[in-house]
């Protein structure tokens, strides 16, 4: 059975290294170009969506660059739900993950980035910031869309998402 890809891979847009720049829809402030159509799904809906099923392989075709951005996405989703191992509180947990978003970070590129084999590094000094500046506000959107799904109404994590803590998508991890 294939992994399951991104419905982006089509679509023509502005590639950093060779990471497409998707438009997202979000409340932080970034390079993120806006969704034309603010009732379709962007990257980050289907990050959340195809996390759970994507885990489960160890080998990823990538078909796009869209796909890069969502191999991203995902192993960042696994990275956030490491950090929630202590079940914190959904307060907790917000700020937890806030700050991760906003922490340092390797780019594609620098040594310590665990998948250089298939990604590209920034052409310049200006789009590795564009790239650094877009990745931030991508995990800061996860960050927060991922709260809601993990905690929703309730002060306790989901057993359905934190039974995916130490699953390992490709084995790797950020």
């Amino acid at each position: 059975m294939p992994a399951y890809h991104s419905n982006l891979n089509e679509s023509e847009f502005r590639s950093l290294g060779n990471m497409a720049m998707l438009p997202i829809r979000t409340k932080f402030r970034g390079p993120a170009p806006s969704l034309a159509d603010p009732n379709s799904e962007d990257i980050v809906e289907e990050a959340l969506n195809l996390f759970r099923a994507n885990s489960f392989f160890r080998n990823f075709e990538i078909k796009g660059n869209a796909d890069r951005v969502l191999i991203y996405l995902i192993l960042y989703i696994s990275d956030c739900l490491g950090k929630l191992t202590n079940q914190p509180s959904k307060l907790e947990a917000n700020k937890i993950l806030q700050t991760s978003a906003l922490s340092h970070f390797a780019l594609p590129g620098e040594p310590s980035f665990p998948l250089n084999a298939m990604y590209h590094a920034p052409a310049d000094r200006g789009e590795q910031d564009l790239l650094r500046q877009y990745l931030t506000q991508l995990r800061q959107e996860l960050a927060t869309r991922l709260l809601e799904r993990i905690y929703g109404n309730e002060n306790v994590p989901s057993k359905w998402w934190m039974c995916f803590l130490k699953r390992k998508f490709m084995g790797k991890s950020l």
